[in-house]
């Protein structure tokens, strides 16, 4: 059986370095008053004992600290906490002068004998200390949280920045913008009323792609409406070389997940793969256990010239989940297939912290 051990900060050696020789001169003063200064080397000596004794103390009194910080975490607990860290600090406080004054009396070189009042005051000076000690250890802990949080809160806001001028860079794509004007073009030519609902279908799609670029969250009702018109585009273009299936998520549509989440992960499938009509790209969409919903497409690779810059919308997308929630995006790839899995969340108040 493995036993963990206390893993001390470097403020707890910070605040020893600071504090063990005053204390040392203190203590030393109240058991051997004047004849503390007597000589240095008599002074040198007795530092060096009761420094050294009381580094050891420290220790192990900062190890309980710590030990007790992690049993006793929550906000809750900090009263519990601190009052059982400052009865065991009293306790072996008492038991180290005890056996610091009777190790200074079996020493004949210091001819010291144990005198009740200079113990008293030892404990007391020992007591007020652990007092200030214990406070100064929970101000340290809290403040060392906070300025953890801050910074992860600072990188977080940074990253989420940068993952929304993705987004807004995958939003404006010249591509796909260019392969629709050119399919709305020939059905100009060809069939002036699906034209007519191709530039409806087309309006809300962008309509919704810049009404949403300060969304974090958004329901699942809105997206899968926004598919609709978006998938009606890529329709257009490939025909039944892209097969997309919708299962009934009726339940779920009031639940969250980022905005153009399901447009990042289709446009992603047909950028790089190859979509015919001998070997069509199939796309199904359901619910899966754990209110996950699941995202399933054939691969079909071609190539492409720079691959990183395709799958930098699905890592985009990854990332934002790690940003405003616990839960994670995963992406689990075979062969023949890849399978894509969205927490959908209950509210906006999942978020982790606020990105304004």
């Amino acid at each position: 059986m493995r036993i963990a051990l206390p893993r001390y900060r470097s403020k707890d050696y910070l605040v020893l370095s600071i504090i063990v020789f005053p204390f040392s001169l203190g203590i030393n003063t109240v058991i051997f008053r004047s004849q503390y200064f007597s000589s240095v080397e008599f002074f040198g000596i007795a530092t060096a004992i009761t420094g050294l004794s009381f580094s050891v103390h420290f220790m192990f009194c900062a190890g309980i600290a710590v030990l007790m910080k992690k049993r006793l975490p929550q906000e809750k607990d900090v009263l519990q906490r601190l009052g059982i860290v400052i009865l065991a600090f009293l306790l072996m406080s008492g038991l180290y002068l005890f056996w610091l004054f009777n190790l200074y009396g079996l020493l004949h070189y210091f001819n010291y004998k144990f005198d009740d009042d200079s113990f008293v005051w030892a404990y007391f000076m020992l007591g007020i200390s652990n007092f200030f000690l214990t406070f100064l250890h929970e101000g340290i802990g809290r403040y060392e949280k906070w300025k953890s949080k801050q910074d992860e809160n600072d990188l977080l806001k940074e990253t989420y920045q940068r993952s929304r001028l993705l987004g807004l860079k995958s939003q404006v794509n010249p591509h796909f913008l260019f392969n629709s004007l050119n399919s709305l073009s020939s059905l100009i030519s060809d069939d002036e009323e699906r034209a007519e609902i191709f530039l409806d279908e087309m309006s809300k799609v962008y309509r919704y792609m810049l009404r949403t670029d300060d969304e974090k969250l958004v329901t699942l009702a809105m997206e899968f409406k926004f598919l609709a018109s978006y998938i009606y585009l890529l329709e257009a273009r490939y025909g039944n070389g892209l097969q997309i299936e919708i299962d009934d998520c009726k339940l779920y549509e009031e639940k969250y997940l980022p905005p153009l989440a399901l447009q990042t992960i289709v446009e992603n499938a047909f950028t790089q793969n190859s979509i015919s009509k001998q070997n069509p790209l199939k796309i199904k969409i359901q619910m899966a256990a754990g209110d996950l919903l699941k995202v399933t497409h054939n691969l079909q690779h071609k190539m492409i010239e720079n691959n990183l810059d395709v799958e930098s919308g699905l890592d985009n997308l990854v990332n934002k989940y790690e940003l405003i929630c616990e839960k994670k995006m995963t992406v689990t790839e075979s062969a023949s297939q890849r399978v894509i899995s969205l927490p959908l969340l209950i509210s906006n108040e999942t978020l982790l912290y606020e990105t304004d």
